[in-house]
């Protein structure tokens, strides 16, 4: 598959269903979705019924993209951003095989993103949402340049609102 988007060590591409087994392992590890709010896929099988029922590309044009090593086209997580209609607003989020935790990959997805949402697609504001123990994830949309907005209730956690407009 065409990668949407390209940096120096990684492309990101729409999610297809041989990306499956690589969501179920990484939602596996509770360290991984420890901050996220999110549970694990129970199957193979449950990650490929969430894949075929991923809409936001169709939807929204754009959505979370598979994160692929360009050396040797190892899966390594994914990022992206997600139109949220109830808030009305896009937000950026990433999640990586632990193994591949503090490298830059995070980082650098994540700041790719953020300049496709603004310079080709043309999304106005760009939030992100953390956990305030994740300290870690607050670095990168700081790293980003996205700046603190406000506290929330993350599901029942304290969480933190960053935000990044347009220039």
């Amino acid at each position: 598959m065409k990668p949407l988007i390209e940096t120096e060590r990684l492309q990101l591409r729409e999610f297809d269903i041989a990306d499956a087994e690589y969501l179920y392992y990484l939602n596996l590890n509770p360290n991984v979705i420890r901050y996220s709010g999110d549970k694990h896929f129970q199957t193979i099988q449950q990650a490929e019924d969430f894949l075929l029922n991923y809409n936001d590309y169709k939807i929204n044009g754009y959505g979370r993209w598979a994160v692929i090593q360009k050396a040797d086209n190892k899966f390594l997580g994914w990022c992206g951003l997600k139109y949220s209609k109830k808030l009305n607003e896009t937000d950026i989020g990433f999640r990586f095989y632990e193994e591949h935790w503090n490298k830059g990959f995070a980082t650098e997805s994540a700041k790719a993103c953020i300049d496709f949402g603004f310079n080709r697609l043309n999304i106005e504001t760009i939030v992100g949402r953390a956990m305030k123990k994740n300290v870690y994830s607050i670095k990168v949309l700081e790293k980003i340049g996205l700046t603190y907005e406000k506290d929330f209730d993350f599901e029942n956690n304290e969480g933190v609102i960053y935000r990044m407009n347009k220039i």
